[in-house]
């Protein structure tokens, strides 16, 4: 019997005699048995993971704190794109600190995540509104990757060139990720005073990236210069801060054609640098090629609006090496909680805020010039540049002395950027620190009249009726009981790993010592960051086998990235440039193709044979065809389709042997860690999903953390910061990208221990092998090893009975709402199968309870092919079933409302009703409508119709 504060038996959902009923009935008689079949041999791990003994919750939290206590919380005006700001309580309690929010999917299966939907639709409206562009995505990963895809985007439109001017005054990280993105496309980053650059003189410009207001605080007027770059046809973009959107003319409005920047400030937590919901907005002319996700409104199958991903065929699994972008997720929760903050504040609110904000840095500046402080800063929002000859060190020390960060731009200039959080007493300590006193009120204004923001936002009914915390706490209420997330049931989803993201993992976030730390201060105000993350560093590196890792990439996506990244460096430090060509075998997910190209790959794809393993007489056939340029390898471990490849050694052999590298995509570690690892494969660079197998919740959409490992010969090629030793390859704006989560993924580490992972992996693997052993009787395992096992997922095959029924794998997943599940990964990396992952944190119960919901499908998928149910209408095709539908006055379908809604009697103890019927893609794509103008609205128009 465990220790009741022994966290491995909270977190493995079988144990005692369930397990012990699950290995008996796929015959083995323990969890080593099963693995050392599983798992071949010549992969296995020779020794147990060197690891802390494991902790119990309490004795973790405890390590956590003494380990945080090192920091040094001050209030930083340092600026930069990170500000503090208030996380309203409402907020923080109901979203952030959640499971109902933060434990969700991403909503592929629109009808079950209505609520995240709105929220989003919500963002997008706030975005669209305060930039005053026609369309905005549903999130980007940060400011700095924003303002990379933008150019990204600007690049697609306009093939005539390959310049980009980035003015100097936008915020340095942001410049730096750009630089790193340009330079494997052969892109010409040219930086410069946008004051004295001529568009019409740089020869192949095709866009321009300004910041609004300027790094350094300045406020100007960008109409003429964007007109300019106009004329010489350059795409115009704004990087832009929201809070002071609220003031200012919209850059739509002066002629932007994207504009990108951070929500951070409205009501998310700088978190020593995330993770924080980058946004992009753009004209309507570009919103077919813009990156990410976008949310439109659609119409379900009663007529009723409902909301859905849109345009889902920029989705990279289909646009694969022709894709722009390898984005394929959202900074979703806290877009939805900085959506949340508009929502809760309303345009008035906000702008207040902004009010206050300026009216404190126009005292400051005033009192300064007053007391012959130079305050070069002429027009300004929030910040404020302060001339102090040679003195700028000395200011910052007497700063921290006082509880105060500032920025130092050299040795004669000080920035100073006011926040939310910024008190009068604040303004008057620093004027103090200068030498100054405060000097009555503030002038009239701090920027021309031209600029002032005379266009009204956020007029739509939900940023205008929630202003009481007893009408936030019900809409977002309302809201969370449309979704289906893993405190409602389990989300059996394939590659994605959705396993239990534990309290204790999630308390650390509210920590002030995690959540209020600036990226930038000083070394020793952070020495317990850097300490928890160097020791997660330590830890990932032993259970990858690989010399160093980084935790900078802020995403899987990121990760890639930053692997290839590191590949290219490797081979340009060899001499060796034209290795260019990328083998990926041709069921990869989209995101590696789409990868590879943006680091300037040629994607060369790699056949599968009928068993879903790589073709390794086709893969020797492209080394031979292209050895003298084979830059890499990507593949996936265990397959993407679920199987420990046996030839797995071979395969990277063969690609060192001619030169190559070996990444690994580590979107299945979860069937990796404490049996083998990628270095003991063979594998060279290696991405890790946080937010799958470290148990970082995926939030809906996001936040994700994407680290990368890697052999001894690409430590060299890590990805670089300002902040850090190494300089080059920044791939996002913070130096350790989303670093407060990763508290989560290291709680997880030291409660489970070595012994502990090593089990979490067995027990995925058995649970993936039950499952697969339950349901082979009704729809074939479509892979699996020559011993009959999967790895920690299978691929169940539903198209012979679909061929026989007419019923189609999305009828399936329709119909498992109904039956209160959310659907396995559907039609990947088969089309018309389903790719179940159980994880290890489900219990015997909840398998056999989705196992039951599948038997009880097939029952009705046969009844339709044996013509007892009729073709078109029946319990598949009209899936899913609403509350409102089952009890309409009317009803004129064959089968009962009972056999509908109720099919098994677990659904009677408790119902989960999707808030929509099916939604329909076609009219959403047609109809394409991308902000709330209004909800009712389009309730409206649909009765109407």
């Amino acid at each position: 019997m465990l220790a009741h504060t022994d966290f491995r038996s909270r977190h493995l959902g079988a144990i005692g005699s369930c397990r012990e009923e699950m290995l008996n009935a796929i015959g083995y008689a323990s969890l080593d048995a099963l693995a050392d079949d599983a798992v071949p041999a010549g992969i296995r791990l020779d020794r147990e993971l060197v690891l802390p003994d494991a902790k119990g919750e309490p004795e973790a939290l405890a390590w956590l704190k003494a380990i945080f206590a090192q920091n040094k919380v001050l209030k930083s005006f340092i600026g930069q794109g990170y500000h503090g700001t208030h996380v309203p309580g409402v907020i923080l309690r109901n979203i952030l600190e959640n499971p109902g929010w933060y434990t969700a999917y991403t909503p592929y299966q629109a009808e079950i995540a209505q609520g995240r939907l709105e929220a989003l639709l919500n963002f997008q409206t706030m975005i669209t509104g305060l930039t005053g562009l026609d369309v905005a995505n549903a999130s980007l990963l940060d400011e700095g990757t924003a303002a990379a895809e933008a150019m990204s985007l600007a690049l697609a439109g306009a093939p005539k060139g390959k310049a980009i001017f980035v003015s100097d005054a936008c915020h340095p990280q942001t410049v730096e990720v750009v630089r790193t993105r340009a330079e494997p496309l052969g892109i010409e980053v040219v930086t410069g005073d946008w004051r004295t650059f001529e568009p019409a003189s740089c020869e192949g410009l095709f866009a321009v990236l300004v910041q609004y207001p300027a790094t350094c605080g300045s406020v100007w007027d960008y109409s003429a210069f964007f007109e300019k770059a106009h004329a010489a046809k350059a795409v115009t973009i704004a990087a832009a801060d929201l809070l002071a959107l609220t003031l200012l003319k919209a850059p739509g409005e002066f002629g932007a054609d994207i504009c990108v920047g951070s929500s951070q400030r409205f009501g998310v937590p700088m978190g020593f640098g995330g993770p924080h919901a980058g946004f992009m907005a753009c004209k309507d002319a570009l919103k077919r090629k813009m990156p990410g996700r976008l949310i439109g409104v659609s119409v379900d199958s009663r007529g009723k609006p409902g909301y859905r991903l849109s345009l889902q065929t920029r989705e990279q699994h289909i646009r694969r090496d022709k894709a722009t972008s390898n984005i394929c997720t959202a900074q979703v929760l806290l877009a939805v909680m900085a959506s949340m903050y508009a929502v809760y504040h309303g345009p008035e609110g906000l702008k207040h805020i902004a009010r206050e904000v300026n009216r404190k840095a126009r005292v400051l500046a005033a009192s300064l010039t007053a007391a012959g402080v130079e305050v070069p800063t002429e027009w300004f929002f929030d910040t404020i540049t302060v001339k102090v000859p040679g003195r700028a060190g000395e200011l910052c020390a007497a700063a921290v002395a006082k509880g105060f960060n500032l920025r130092s731009l050299g040795s004669d200039r000080v920035g100073v950027a006011l926040d939310e959080t910024t008190t009068d007493e604040d303004v008057a300590t620093l004027c103090e620190l200068f030498g100054a006193a405060v000097s009555g009120d503030a002038p009239a204004a701090s920027w021309g009249g031209s600029l002032s923001r005379g266009s009204a936002f956020l007029i739509q009914k939900v940023f205008n009726s929630y202003h009481s915390e007893t009408e936030m706490l019900r809409y977002l209420k309302r809201l969370e009981s449309k979704d289906l997330a893993l405190n409602e049931s389990m989300i059996p989803l394939g590659s994605c790993t959705m396993k239990l993201n534990a309290t204790s993992e999630m308390l650390p976030l509210s920590w002030p010592e995690v959540s209020s730390l600036h990226p930038f201060v000083p070394a020793d105000q952070s020495k317990g960051y850097r300490e928890m993350l160097s020791l997660l560093e330590g830890w990932l590196a032993e259970i990858t086998g690989f010399a160093a890792v980084s935790l900078q990439p802020n995403a899987g996506s990121q990760g890639e990235y930053a692997g290839l990244l590191a590949i290219r460096r490797y081979h340009q430090s060899r001499g060796e440039e034209h290795r260019h060509v990328c083998l990926i075998p041709v069921s990869a997910h989209g995101t590696n193709p789409a990868s590879a190209v943006m680091v300037g790959m040629k994607v060369v794809g790699v056949k599968c044979d009928e068993k879903g393993n790589i073709d390794v007489a086709d893969l020797r056939a492209r080394i031979d065809e292209h050895r003298d340029n084979l830059s890499a390898l990507m593949v996936t471990y265990p397959s993407t389709h679920g199987v420990f490849e046996e030839t797995i050694v071979e395969i990277c052999e063969a690609i060192h042997e001619a030169g190559g590298q070996v990444y690994m995509d580590g979107a299945n570690m979860n069937a990796q860690v404490g049996l083998t690892s990628p270095g003991r494969i063979g594998a060279d660079v290696c991405h890790l999903n946080l937010h799958k197998t470290f148990c970082i919740p995926h939030g809906g959409g996001g936040p994700g953390v994407g680290p990368i490992g890697v052999a001894p010969q690409l430590v060299p090629f890590l990805p670089g910061h300002a902040e850090l030793e190494s300089k080059e390859g920044t791939v996002c704006s913070a130096p350790w990208g989303s670093a407060s989560i990763n508290t989560i993924s290291w709680m997880y580490i030291a409660m489970m221990g070595a012994a502990g992972l090593k089990e979490a992996t067995q027990m995925a693997i058995l649970n993936a092998n039950y499952m697969a052993k339950r349901l082979s009787g009704f729809f074939p395992v479509l892979y699996t090893a020559p011993n009959g096992l999967v790895a920690h997922e299978c691929i169940i095959d539903v198209r012979p009975l679909s061929e026989k029924s007419g019923i189609t794998v999305e009828d399936v997943a329709k119909r498992l709402m109904d039956y209160g599940f959310h659907a396995p990964t559907m039609s990947w990396p088969v089309a018309g199968t389903l790719m179940i992952e159980p994880t290890e944190s489900e219990s015997k119960g909840e398998l056999d309870r989705f196992c039951d919901a599948m038997i009880a499908i097939h029952g009705e998928m046969m009844a339709v092919a044996n013509g007892e149910a009729d073709a078109n209408d029946n319990l598949l095709k009209n899936a899913p079933h609403t509350v409102d539908s089952v009890c309409s006055d009317e009803w004129n379908h064959a089968y009962t409302r009972e056999q509908a809604a109720f099919p098994l009697p677990y659904l009677r103890q408790h119902k989960f009703w999707p808030s929509v019927g099916r939604v329909d893609n076609v009219h959403g794509d047609r109809n394409l409508v991308c902000t709330c103008d209004t909800v009712e609205a389009y309730a409206a128009a649909a009765s109407a119709e």
